[in-house]
């Protein structure tokens, strides 16, 4: 017996697994994600880099039309969204002369619209492998390995995220299991970390804001997230620094072409601040405007057919105890089979996407039926002690999704579900489609187009360069950056972190500019709006180093405080138009039209109509508010005594005189016999008959009437009373937030209050 034990065959076999073993202990050990070192370098500024003007850029851009021998672009992008920033970088890294033009600000559409993700799509997994679609596998393929750059060339704007899938049903833990183990293997040795199984008690304790009734347990993936239009600029910003020629608020008119041979060679273009037009003249034109691709296409051919099928994706914002700091929520399959995420996001959390057929506009609207949409799905997932509230939505925004049909196929084939590479009779060059993800790999892939089409084979000092080129900010970054600040600049902890996490090693250079609060602590860093840590740095960091033209660039794009909150951001929109008035010397005139774009632009983004800034600090600020602080009177809050049409912002249920009419509008309904009776009663379905009639709730719908009678603990009562009356129309009003009709003879507290979710939409 102990002869076989210590035979050649068994120790063979010992060894062999204890070697395997300590291999896998080893990969387990070493796994995960890698993140830049911290060093003794990190906790110094890094080389001072300030990047040319806008006038610089302007002057370059004009000097390829008059003087096109010594001056002429090889490339000549036209967008500045993902892929045209994408492309723009990986053109200059190569040693290309790059031009870059934007109709509106970088980032202004669908790049800065996104979900936040860095991911490679569980969905599209789900449908390779239950419709064996290889182009869908190819895509999450591709999608996989793109993260694992994305996330290496941008580490402070770029994070590594959990997201929960919850399990109701038993026979989907196997399914689920298996789904999520494919995704990992997929991503192989780029994987971020493996997902795993959690029990039904680990769930909640992981995501305690979930619905325990029927939960069997969660299965955890990993993903990438992002700040999209910080990413956005570090592209444009990085490009930059290669050498290209940027300009944000430039449109194209009109095409130039050759007369004889018909092949573009530049494009005539409009300063959209000045006015002023002129030429810039390029040996290659690229197209990548995303949902507005047609319109160039057609500027080409007027006999173009549309090849962008677009559909929106409506995403809210919601206040930061709805879901965990540091996981997400994937709902596979919603009421009506679409996805929905729920994540954490710059301190609040985001709900979406939608998916509906849309028309291309410079603004998108977000539709009523898709927040609510939203609201219902997040409530199936969410524990019944939370009431979801429209009131609780801070924004709401909708992004095109540039769907594509490819103009080389045959009319009956489908969308093309990945990126489309199509090059004009006259030389235009398109890149449409895609994702944020693949933005880099779409970039090269056009990139080696253009070098083929265009004839720049010997214009390029090297091949592409951008798996391994880090994004400006990065090099100086590590994440114990934000203590160094905090130290040396006297910052708030979360303002510190906020700045390490969303500029990188430039953090140093916005610290620079930060004026002394004139408090015991913070000593730098005023705030742009409570409750956020956006500071007036920013602003002018921005306008100095980020070309941020208008107030919509700064409170959108630099700082995502109008996608956070849109009332915050209006609360914050005087101080950031009086810092870029000192700041590019506008007129009164400007400045009262920039407040009026912005404040518009906010009504895209969710704000309510008729909202005005609040006071962003409460603090006194003249002689007069002064005394009246002190004898209790003086000026009253803006906003109050808005006209009718106002939503009014506020915690009271009621204002005087309103129980009242609600009162004789309850007791025309109760029947002559109930009275007689001394019974004042109404029906269930009754009441919500009378509330539908009620100013302000004529859009209660049934769902809607159903949830609050739930919440408000009347699901099996037959009828109800008049405080029951009272108090149904008063839960409908917190979680619906639907303004009434304008008009004088309505009170002016028939609205929605709003004030309890912090001051949201």
């Amino acid at each position: 017996m102990l002869r076989k034990l210590v035979s050649r065959r068994t120790l063979a076999a010992v060894g062999g697994a204890t070697a395997l073993s300590a291999a896998g202990g080893y990969y387990y050990l070493n796994s995960g994600p890698t993140y830049p070192p911290s060093t003794k370098e990190t906790r110094r500024p890094p080389p001072p880099w300030t990047p040319p003007s806008r006038e610089h850029m302007l002057n370059a851009l004009k000097a390829s039309g008059s003087n096109p021998t010594e001056e002429e672009f090889d490339l000549l992008i036209v967008g500045g969204g993902a892929t045209g920033a994408g492309v723009a970088l990986d053109a200059a890294s190569r040693g290309l002369k790059v031009a870059l033009v934007e109709r509106d600000d970088f980032s202004s559409g669908t790049s800065s619209k996104s979900t936040k993700l860095v991911h490679g799509g569980v969905r599209y997994l789900q449908k390779a492998v239950m419709e064996l679609d290889y182009e869908q596998y190819k895509l999450v393929v591709e999608a996989l390995h793109e993260r694992k750059i994305f996330l290496q060339t941008a580490p402070y704007l770029s994070a590594m995220l959990p997201i929960m899938l919850p399990i109701y049903k038993y026979w989907q833990v196997p399914y689920y299991w298996a789904g999520c183990k494919m995704y990992d293997l997929l991503a192989g040795k780029e994987n971020m970390e493996t997902s795993y199984l959690m029990s039904k008690g680990k769930a909640l304790e992981a995501f305690p804001m979930l619905k325990q009734d029927g939960l069997v347990g969660a299965l955890v993936y990993y993903d990438g997230q992002h700040n999209d239009s910080r990413m956005n600029m570090a592209l444009i910003m990085t490009a930059v620094q290669q050498g290209a020629i940027v300009a944000n608020h430039v449109e194209v008119t009109s095409l130039d072409k050759d007369g004889a041979a018909g092949k573009i060679q530049g494009a005539r273009v409009r300063d959209a601040l000045t006015g002023q037009e002129f030429n810039i003249r390029a040996k290659g034109v690229v197209n990548a405007t995303g949902p507005f691709s047609d319109a160039l296409l057609k500027m080409d051919n007027p006999n173009h057919i549309p090849i962008v099928q677009p559909s929106s994706g409506t995403h809210i914002t919601l206040p930061n105890y709805y879901s965990p700091r540091t996981m997400g929520l994937l709902d596979p399959a919603t009421s009506d089979g679409r996805v929905i995420f729920f994540l954490p996001w710059q301190g609040n959390t985001i709900a979406g996407t939608t998916d509906t057929p849309a028309e291309v506009t410079a603004t998108p609207l977000p539709q009523e039926e898709e927040i609510r949409w939203i609201l219902e799905e997040v409530r199936h997932y969410l524990s019944p002690d939370i009431k979801v509230r429209r009131g609780d939505v801070l924004s709401a925004w909708s992004g095109l999704r540039p769907l594509v049909r490819n103009p080389n196929a045959a009319s009956t084939e489908g969308l093309v579900r990945n990126h489309m590479i199509h090059v004009s009779d006259s030389g235009l060059l398109t890149i449409a489609g895609g994702k944020w993800t693949t933005y880099r790999a779409m970039a090269e892939e056009t990139v080696d187009k253009a070098i083929e089409v265009f004839g720049l084979q010997n214009h390029v000092k090297s091949g592409c360069v951008t798996e391994q080129l880090r994004l400006i900010g990065s090099d100086g970054w590590s994440r114990n950056m934000f203590i160094g600040l905090a130290q040396r600049y006297g910052l708030e902890t979360e303002v510190a972190k906020h700045l390490s996490e969303n500029y990188g090693d430039r953090a140093w250079t916005v610290c620079s500019l930060a004026q002394p609060t004139g408090k015991a602590w913070p000593l730098h860093g005023i705030r742009l709006a409570p409750g956020y840590p956006f500071i007036e740095a920013e602003v002018r960091y921005a306008v100095r180093h980020e070309y941020a033209e208008t107030a919509i660039d700064v409170i959108a794009r630099r700082c995502r405080l109008s996608f956070l909150n849109a009332q915050a951001a209006l609360d914050a929109l005087p101080r950031v138009v009086d810092i870029m008035t000192e700041e590019l010397h506008w007129s009164a005139t400007r400045a009262k039209a920039e407040t009026a774009a912005a404040t518009a632009f906010l009504g895209s983004m969710g704000l309510a109509p008729g909202a005005v800034p609040r006071r962003v600090s409460d603090a006194p600020r003249s002689v007069v508010d002064c005394v009246g602080s002190a004898l209790g009177v003086g000026r009253k809050a803006a906003g109050a005594g808005a006209n009718s049409s106002a939503i009014v912002y506020s915690r009271a249920q009621f204002a005087a005189g309103e129980v009242e009419a609600l009162h004789g509008a309850f007791e025309r309904r109760v029947s002559a016999e109930q009275k007689a009776q001394g019974v004042e009663r109404l029906a269930v379905r009754e009441a919500y008959e009378l509330i539908k009639g009620l100013p302000g709730f004529e859009e209660v719908r049934e769902k809607d009437y159903a949830y609050v009678l739930e919440e408000a603990g009347f699901k099996a009562s037959q009828d109800v009373d008049f405080d029951e009356f009272v108090e149904i129309c008063a839960e409908l009003r917190e979680v619906l937030f639907a303004p009434a009709p304008s008009g004088k003879d309505k009170t002016q507290r028939l609205r929605i209050p709003v004030e309890k979710s912090g001051g949201g939409v």
